[in-house]
């Protein structure tokens, strides 16, 4: 069984992290990845660097332009984690965007993530339609689940859509706009949470976008499986370094 699939079986609310890979620099990511679940941390999502970040705010735009600029790339990605399932047992999910993967090569790209223990891709900018009538089979064929976005916005019908084709979770952006650019849930986003909820589909739900502390934490895990830390742990990172994650998901958790 794919190990998102188990960790979803668990009896508790999934903590998940996002950073950039290669940020703060460029080979901290094996040890940022190893120290996150040290610390408890249920699933890792590894943002793979890209020019043009369309869901992206100013903090991990930022993160991903550093990461660049030093020399990041899919390559040394793939080369960073290709010992990582020795130390390393919980769900790994990269989140980056369909060009690079495009460039890299679809079946490349999916066969390398299973070589090296990836889970699953979260490709923002890659419709749900065009990824089930042409990219499906590639991804089932290497084991990787493919986690799509939802927003408030988005219509009961696509929401069905990508429940259908989805074995996962979905990632329930809790607003339209970008990352890191909320500081809370108001009526309008707990309405959200309730209503998809209600709708009862068959792959859990986990809240991505404004959640940056243990409060944001636990309002959107009142009605979701679980939330994902992006842009409040990168701002911890440029602060403090990779020397005190511990500090930062004992605040969480």
């Amino acid at each position: 069984m794919n190990r998102i699939n188990q960790k979803l079986q668990e009896d508790k609310k999934i903590f998940s992290i996002y950073f950039t890979a290669g940020y703060p620099n460029v080979n901290d990511t094996a040890k940022i990845i190893q120290d996150l679940e040290k610390n408890g941390v249920d699933m890792i999502e590894i943002g793979l660097p890209f020019s043009d970040p369309l869901a992206d705010g100013p903090t991990i735009q930022a993160s991903s332009t550093k990461a660049l600029r030093d020399g990041m790339t899919t390559e040394i990605l793939f080369n960073q984690l290709k010992d990582i399932r020795k130390s390393v047992q919980i769900p790994l999910v990269i989140m980056g965007y369909f060009n690079p993967m495009l460039q890299y090569g679809i079946e490349a790209f999916c066969a390398k993530c299973a070589e090296v223990g990836v889970d699953g891709l979260i490709i923002p900018d890659l419709p749900v339609d065009v990824y089930a009538d042409q990219y499906k089979t590639t991804f089932d064929k290497y084991g990787l689940k493919n986690i799509f976005l939802i927003t408030p916005q988005t219509s009961e019908q696509r929401i069905r859509f990508i429940d259908s084709v989805s074995d996962g979770f979905i990632y329930m952006v809790s607003s339209a706009s970008v990352t890191g650019s909320q500081s809370g849930f108001g009526n309008e986003q707990e309405e959200y949470f309730q209503r998809i909820g209600a709708m009862n589909l068959k792959n859990p739900q986990i809240v991505g976008f404004g959640i940056s502390n243990k409060e944001t934490f636990q309002q959107a895990t009142k009605f979701a499986k679980g939330a994902i830390i992006g842009s409040a742990f990168i701002k911890h990172l440029t602060d403090k370094g990779t020397e005190k994650i511990s500090e930062f998901v004992s605040a969480i958790r």
